[in-house]
């Protein structure tokens, strides 16, 4: 049987087990035994890849290049926000598969979340409809942890790491003065709260701070908020509190775009018809997806005005998924796993799917093992957290939550240093 090759891209925002995810797919794709050729990786995703930019990760990669990129976080082939059309007419298509035969792809791989399951989804289902043998496979990405059909997804575990780590330190360093004051710390989360809830794993025991943690799935009043700091004032001096970047009220509209007139309203405590229009432009992404930040300093804000306290709002942004040194080494190990699995699957004939995860534990031991699922059942769907593990108050997570993450976050790495900083693999190809 003449052999064919394959290509993996990597798509949507990167997190520090991504390669974990690649090197697993070269690692599988380059054995012996396959019947793979060569191994191609998309530059910028789908959408370099229509610019034709890529390279040849056999040959371009040594084996330690491939150790290295194991641990190195972000997205090695660079990434891309790139939405297909939904027309199956569109030009784009035959474009694309004209590439795929002149490479003689056999086998495409994308590591990604949500958006990225909706490529493997459309590139598909087009093969299928025109009768072309190419099997393209998911492979499971998001510090979200918001796709479903899956236990949780690699970039998971480490994201929520940095978050109990951080949080712990925030914690430690503002209760080193005696006076009354709030930490609100905004961490990632559009809709879902998976990430922030990870804040509770920070405590060391009942009653610690962070004293509030507040996600998207419940709706968020101000008023109900400034209660329940008044209450949390009344055993500790110093209050850490947590959000999601995405909370919203009860109307639909997320606390960042209050503008200047609603938030007035809240703290005059004026009985009148508030504006909601945004203060700031909201942008979007190629999938409609608003870019939210700035609800901590709202709360900042409104904290500061209401009680006339020491305040201050800390935003983790980008560090929750590019942190390295912080990665959960069993994030590594299940993402990389990830990528081998998704070769195997396609090399046993199937097409369409995304690497699933399932858990198998007796609440003692952790054991995970995997599958495959429709992908056409997993894009475009999210996974909230359950609301049994919210607090009835909705302002803190329960013990179930709490033992659901904390095996994620299990195990150190340890990456090649020189000169005191983690040496990471750097792409020596830049596509412009």
């Amino acid at each position: 049987m003449k052999k064919r090759n394959a290509i993996v891209g990597q798509s949507g925002g990167p997190t520090a087990v991504i390669n974990a995810s690649l090197s697993g797919v070269i690692q599988k794709c380059l054995s012996p035994d396959n019947p793979i050729e060569k191994i191609y990786g998309m530059i910028h995703g789908i959408e370099g890849f229509l610019n034709d930019w890529y390279m040849d990760l056999g040959a371009e990669l040594s084996p330690e290049d491939r150790m290295r990129l194991r641990l190195t976080p972000a997205a090695y082939l660079g990434s891309c926000r790139y939405k297909l059309p939904e027309d199956w007419n569109d030009a784009i298509y035959p474009l694309l598969f004209a590439k795929f035969a002149e490479l003689n792809i056999g086998y495409f791989f994308y590591i990604g979340g949500n958006d990225s399951m909706d490529t493997v989804s459309k590139l598909s289902r087009y093969a299928t409809q025109n009768h072309i043998d190419i099997r393209f496979i998911g492979i499971p990405k998001t510090i979200d942890n918001d796709l479903i059909l899956t236990d949780h997804t690699p970039g998971f575990g480490s994201a929520a790491r940095y978050v109990a780590a951080t949080v712990r330190e925030i914690v430690l360093d503002s209760s080193v003065y005696r006076q009354k004051s709030v930490t609100i710390i905004e961490l990632m989360g559009r809709h879902t709260g998976w990430l922030t809830a990870a804040a509770s794993l920070a405590r060391k025991q009942k009653g610690d701070n962070p004293a509030l943690i507040y996600l998207p799935e419940i709706p968020f009043s101000l008023e109900q908020f400034a209660q329940d700091v008044e209450k949390e004032w009344q055993q500790r001096q110093c209050l850490v509190i947590c959000v999601s970047e995405g909370i919203m009220d009860s109307e639909g509209t997320f606390l960042c775009e209050y503008s200047e007139q609603k938030l007035n309203a809240f703290l005059n405590k004026k009985n009148t018809v508030w504006d909601s229009s945004p203060t700031e432009k909201n942008l979007f992404d190629n999938f409609g997806h608003k870019m939210l930040t700035g609800c901590g300093r709202v709360l900042e804000r409104f904290i500061r005005e209401r009680f006339g306290v020491k305040v201050r709002s800390v935003e983790l942004n980008v560090s929750q998924r590019c942190s390295g040194i912080l990665a959960s080494m069993t994030d590594i190990e299940e993402a990389e796993k990830a990528g081998q699995m998704g070769v195997q699957y396609a090399l046993n004939g199937e097409t369409g799917i995304m690497v699933a995860f399932l858990r198998k534990s007796d609440g003692k031991h952790y054991e995970l093992t995997f599958c495959s699922v429709n992908v056409n059942a997993v894009c475009n769907q999210e996974k909230t957290v359950p609301l049994s593990w919210i607090s009835k108050e909705g302002n803190d997570v329960t013990t179930s939550y709490m033992d659901y993450a904390l095996p994620l976050i299990q195990g150190s790495v340890c990456p090649p240093m020189k000169n005191g900083l983690p040496e990471y693999l750097h792409r020596k190809i830049n596509f412009s």
